[in-house]
């Protein structure tokens, strides 16, 4: 039997400042509590297939987009697009506004989380409604990286070396491993990824001190979601970042890896809209 196709959100492409093209999709209730789901490095907004198949889409506006390099949003060539102190934070910025999101929360997995702390150094958080890092290397300390962390791509590097580094990636990005057909999906919109913009966005990273210190400014309700077998981005970076943030919410999914969304979807949906209902009321 042929699997059935995640529901398609609605489309619609937001223009960041520098002219760039985001594919932004929508699902659910329009009158309901916001998330703006994030992914993460070389994925795009069909890995969150469990979120929008669940309750948290019956009750909530789920917004998610993919960012740029990545899925159906341009590709620029300029390793430049994918540097700098905003261009991550003024694509959250022209999404948010495009959408005319109120209060959001923002989810950011993994390389997601790293973009929302961007947007929270240049915008801070005045319009969230809450944060969630779930997996995410939120403060670029060394320590923090685990082995199976996305390796630096050679300038050359075959076609088949590429798609071995990114089944590698893939296999560590899993504590349990999805079904057959969903792990081709993933591994599929991974090589639409080009090998340079990979590059480029390995080249781009914000410094710890300046980070510290803008997530011990936050003042919205913030939940860390981690799994204690992840291989990609060490339980310390979750630690790490709930002792800047007291008042944070740490999860852990004890048999999980990188990708507890994925890994335990009941139990993370499950968590995500007892979170968007407490900012609700915060």
């Amino acid at each position: 039997m042929t699997p059935a196709l995640m529901p398609e959100g609605g489309r619609s492409d937001v223009r960041a400042p520098d002219g760039t093209h985001l594919a932004v999709y929508e699902w659910g209730d329009p009158s309901g509590p916001e998330i703006v789901l994030i992914h993460g490095f070389a994925q795009s907004h069909l890995c969150f297939e469990p979120q929008v198949r669940s309750a948290l889409a019956s009750h909530c506006r789920v917004v998610a987009f993919d960012m740029r390099g990545h899925g159906s949003s341009a590709q620029p060539t300029d390793p430049a697009a994918y540097r700098g102190n905003r261009v991550w934070a003024d694509d959250i910025a022209a999404v948010l506004s495009a959408k005319e999101l109120a209060r959001p929360v923002l989810v950011g997995w993994s390389m997601g989380g790293r973009i929302i702390r961007q947007y929270l150094m240049t915008y801070g958080d005045g319009r969230l409604g809450g944060v969630n890092f779930v997996a995410s290397q939120v403060i670029e300390e060394p320590h923090f990286r685990g082995p199976s962390a996305a390796k630096p791509l050679p300038e050359e590097l075959s076609l088949a070396g590429e798609i071995e580094a990114a089944i590698a990636f893939l296999d560590g990005c899993y504590g349990r491993k999805p079904d057959e057909h969903s792990f081709r999906k993933a591994l599929a919109y991974n090589m639409k990824v080009p090998a340079a913009v990979r590059r480029a966005i390995g080249g781009w990273s914000t410094e710890a001190t300046a980070t510290r210190a803008s997530l011990a400014n936050l003042r919205v309700p913030v939940l860390i979601t981690h799994g204690r077998a992840d291989t990609v981005v060490l339980p310390a970076a979750a630690e790490a970042v709930a002792a800047i943030v007291p008042h944070a919410t740490l999860s852990w999914f004890e048999d999980c890896g990188h990708s507890p969304f994925c890994e335990d979807a009941p139990r993370f949906n499950r968590e995500l809209m007892a979170f968007v209902a407490a900012c609700q009321e915060a």
